[in-house]
């Protein structure tokens, strides 16, 4: 346990260094937010079913928060560890290799739950964001997400071969999941054609069940709820399969 804080220790510091996923996932969210909310406020709007932008918006943007950790930080330092051989090496020292794993994911999840929290607390306090309206389901809803996003990017970091090929394929998911699937853009102005497609990424079922937990939104929860879990199981046993330590 005290190797395993150690490197929990290493990889936070390692993590505040690192601008880009720092950033996205703690300012990113709360400036769309600061953006949409100074235009649009959080009356509530006809195309929203009488909801407000901030309380469609802030649920939609927790997405975005577990999308940036998810799909982008957690597979990428996986990738760039095992290219430059310092899984590798991990394996020749006392620590289990496995802790260094363990550690990525909870640095990560923690940084996701403080860009969360922030996120909610400038809604709450700069827009008037509602309260949701099943705390635990939303919170439930979020882990769940959480689980199926950090999956996907298992499995980027298993299949990438390298480094810069991980970079690669994870901006190729990452960018259509959170453009085509509410997490930045409402989906209810979507055209058909739009929405047809945002029906195929496992991010818009996480949106849906979130508007849903925290708003009361219409939507299939057992379809939400079946394809996310679908997700969190397929892509934990392909990235356990797949996975390369060198």
């Amino acid at each position: 346990m005290t190797l395993l804080l150690r490197v929990v220790r290493f990889e936070s510091l390692r993590m505040a260094r690192n601008f880009a996923p720092v950033f996205f996932a703690l300012a990113f969210p709360v400036l769309l937010l600061c953006m949409f909310g100074g235009i649009y406020g959080n009356k509530p709007s006809s195309q929203f079913d009488g909801r407000g932008t901030v309380d469609m918006s802030v649920p939609a943007y927790l997405v975005l928060v577990v999308a940036v950790t998810g799909l982008m930080s957690f597979p990428l330092g996986l990738a760039e560890y095992r290219d430059r051989k310092i899984l590798k090496r991990f394996r020749a020292t006392p620590v289990d290799a496995s802790a260094f794993l363990l550690a990525q994911g909870l640095v990560n999840v923690v940084l996701s739950a403080l860009g969360a929290l922030l996120l909610v607390v400038v809604g709450y306090a700069a827009f008037g964001l509602h309260a949701p309206q099943a705390a635990l389901a939303a919170v439930g809803a979020l882990a769940l997400a959480t689980l199926a996003l950090y999956a996907i990017g298992g499995v980027i970091a298993a299949v990438a071969p390298s480094e810069r090929a991980a970079v690669a394929i994870a901006n190729l998911v990452y960018f259509p999941m959170i453009f085509l699937s509410g997490a930045t853009i409402p989906l209810q102005i979507f055209p058909p054609a739009m929405r047809a497609i945002a029906d195929v990424l496992p991010a818009t079922y996480a949106v849906r069940l979130l508007q849903h937990a925290w708003l009361g939104s219409p939507t299939d929860v057992a379809l939400d709820v079946s394809v996310l879990a679908a997700v969190v199981l397929a892509g934990a046993v392909a990235a356990v399969r797949l996975f390369r330590w060198e």
